[in-house]
């Protein structure tokens, strides 16, 4: 039986996840070392205070506890720290509990950001460049269009004049 003991404490110190556990009343009853890691707390201060007062909002934990479902996957960002997280909450019911795994998701999704700026920067840069064309193009066809016309006219007066030059003879 201590070894179980000390394998569960073991994994719940070293699970880079966060960990955190809240009772009916949304009070902290329980972190991990993840868990105070990841949201920049100490582990002795957050037990017993309002899992508001650490988490924000706790709308998605009240609804776990009232239903007895696990939600799983919710993404989350804390900007304040800054944070984003996936979430799997679940009901411990026999002990008037709610419990999360948060999982850090920070890299990954500041990846996505930058990959998401840098396309909208591309296509920012090509609409930019297509609008130049499109704007050089229309002034070649009016520059060709002039031209043309210019010829056209000096073309009908040619015409004209060797019309007389035939009809004058």
């Amino acid at each position: 039986m201590e070894t179980k003991v000390l394998l569960w404490k073991m994994l719940w110190d070293y699970d880079p996840n966060g960990l955190i556990v809240l009772d009916a009343d949304m009070k902290v009853r329980l972190v991990n070392p993840g868990f105070c890691k990841m949201m920049r707390v100490d582990g002795n201060e957050v037990i017993g205070r309002s899992g508001v007062d650490i988490l924000g909002d706790v709308d998605h934990f009240v609804k776990v506890w009232q239903t007895r479902l696990v939600n799983h996957g919710i993404e989350r960002e804390y900007p304040h720290i800054p944070l984003y997280v996936r979430e799997v909450i679940f009901p411990i019911a026999n002990e008037g509990l709610v419990a999360a795994i948060l999982i850090d998701l920070t890299k990954e999704w500041q990846q996505a950001k930058e990959l998401s700026n840098l396309k909208h920067e591309a296509i920012s840069e090509v609409t930019q460049v297509v609008n130049k064309q499109m704007s050089v193009a229309q002034e070649i066809a009016g520059l060709l269009g002039e031209t043309t016309a210019e010829i056209k006219v000096s073309l009908l007066r040619l015409m004209d004049m060797l019309e007389k030059e035939d009809g004058g003879e």
